[in-house]
């Protein structure tokens, strides 16, 4: 591969003609891959042209000993500061030992590829080990060339880990948004597992990943597992996976969510539904780091960090013993609670905007105005659904809104989500109106938001919640999804 085609462009350190002639030569051979783009006598005028083409520079060949202040592992140094993808080939006419590894450790240390003497003296226009100085021209290119892929790659990662904070943005300048941000912010530095907090709709998961992508787990995987969406017969398997032939069905292996999780995070949402045989295990994994696959004989170690989140009351379902108290206490190590909306009502207004902003652009719409006194209608609405009820209630504006969002507007927006029984009949009534005969999807989905609310606000758990509605989990959290409830 490095014969093929490749361009070399070279900067040469050299202080003596005489030198700078035997470098030539000793590469002329190979003068339609490899060129001397530029050569200098010193360190200062090297780091000076490197600042200014260092994307034009795939080689420096130094002297080691050259005129100047600023010479040997220094400028070594100096040059891998201002790019460390370039490789570093030093020639030496000092009279040195070849098996002088002290000598040779120091410049592999200061981060030189390869290093070679000029002599001895019988080589007047080569330099010596020829064959070799050019190989190692054409393998420190290959290792540039790798190592500015795995420079962009890295570059990728990051400008995608920045995008992901950017739209996994927490919004609200609030005392109590103040605090929960910088306990992120200290969280996040450390490795110890937490436990979030907070009703359904208060944005639980949204700091999970905020958590997971300002630590130094960030370019590792980051699994969302909704344990209440995991039928109970299939908890084990997917959770820690299984191998091929482990049961009737099993034809061939399968990764668990853990084992995909390895080195990253795993956000355990709902984590009170999970039955207290999985409770167990999950234990088992943060005690020991190991977990154990259906049909393994021995166990696999993970490294895995776990965040956990129950908008339920933890300590009471610990009480009643359907928690392991045990597990608590290695979940609860350090406690994050996330505020109900109505407590920080002072956010409202920005997290409007916000929504207003995003919500316009996805529907290719110029955002509207809100009046002051639509504003105020939605500052003082309770929000019993939290943020996520607002970002539903932003939705329907933007349907119907103009250039202008009016008080009458968002009593229209919040009619469907009112929660108050005696509002339903005049919902219903409103719904039969023959000026204004809506669309049958439309009409669906609005009483099927209603009624899900409505069963979920009156169940314990969404588990109790998908029972009562007849449905199997899976189902059922993929319809609140769709709802905009989840």
């Amino acid at each position: 591969m490095i014969f093929q085609d490749v361009n070399i462009n070279i900067l040469l350190i050299e202080d003596e003609e005489f030198d700078v002639r035997r470098v030539t030569n000793t590469i002329s051979p190979f003068a339609d891959k490899i060129k001397i783009t530029k050569y200098v006598s010193n360190g200062k005028a090297a780091l000076e042209y490197l600042e200014q083409n260092k994307s034009e520079i795939d080689l420096v060949i130094m002297d080691y000993q050259i005129s100047g202040g600023i010479m040997g592992e220094e400028l070594i140094y100096k040059i891998r500061e201002v790019d460390s993808s370039i490789q570093i080939i030093v020639i030496t006419k000092m009279t040195i030992n070849l098996t002088d590894y002290h000598f040779a450790n120091r410049l592999i240390k200061a981060g030189a590829f390869w290093y070679c003497t000029k002599y001895p003296g019988d080589i007047e226009e080569f330099i010596y080990q020829p064959t070799d100085f050019v190989l190692s021209i054409f393998n420190a290119y290959e290792k540039a060339r790798l190592e500015r892929e795995r420079l962009r790659s890295i570059q990728k990662i990051k400008r995608s880990v920045s995008d992901i904070l950017l739209q996994k943005k927490i919004i609200g300048s609030s005392p109590v948004m103040t605090e929960l941000k910088n306990d992120i912010d200290r969280i996040a530095k450390s490795n110890i597992n937490i436990l979030i907090k907070g009703a359904s709709g208060t944005g639980k998961e949204l700091v999970a990943h905020n958590i997971h992508y300002r630590s130094a787990r960030k370019y590792e995987n980051f699994i969302v597992v909704n344990c209440g969406s995991l039928p109970e017969q299939l908890v084990e398997s997917e959770l820690f996976g299984y191998e091929k032939g482990a049961f009737t069905g099993a034809d061939k292996k399968k990764a668990g969510l853990f084992e995909i999780a390895d080195k990253g995070t795993i956000f355990l949402d709902e984590i009170t539904e999970l039955p207290l045989f999985a409770q167990v295990k999950l234990l088992r994994v943060i005690q020991e780091g190991e977990i154990e696959k259906i049909g393994r004989t021995g166990t696999m170690k993970v490294d895995v960090r776990v965040i956990a989140a129950t908008n339920r009351n933890i300590e009471q379902e610990v009480k009643e013993r359907r928690f392991r108290e045990d597990l608590y206490y290695r979940l609860n190590v350090l406690p994050v609670q996330v505020p109900d909306l109505k407590k920080r009502a002072d956010d409202i207004p920005e997290i409007i905007e916000h929504f207003l902003f995003n919500l316009s652009a996805d529907m290719g719409r110029e955002k509207p105005d809100i009046t002051p006194e639509a504003m105020e209608s939605l500052i003082a609405y309770d929000w019993p659904g939290n943020v996520r009820e607002l970002k539903n209630v932003v939705q329907r504006m933007l349907f119907s809104a103009e250039n202008t969002i009016t008080p009458a507007l968002v009593q229209k927006a919040l009619g469907i989500a009112l929660h108050d029984d005696p509002g339903i009949n005049n919902e219903l009534k409103g719904l039969f109106d023959p000026e204004n005969i809506l669309p049958l999807k439309e009409i669906e989905s609005a009483f099927r938001e209603r009624y899900f609310r409505f069963v979920r606000e009156h169940s314990q758990s969404d588990s109790e919640a998908a029972k009562k509605l007849g449905l199997a989990p899976p189902n059922y959290h993929r319809m609140m999804k769709e709802l905009g409830l989840k």
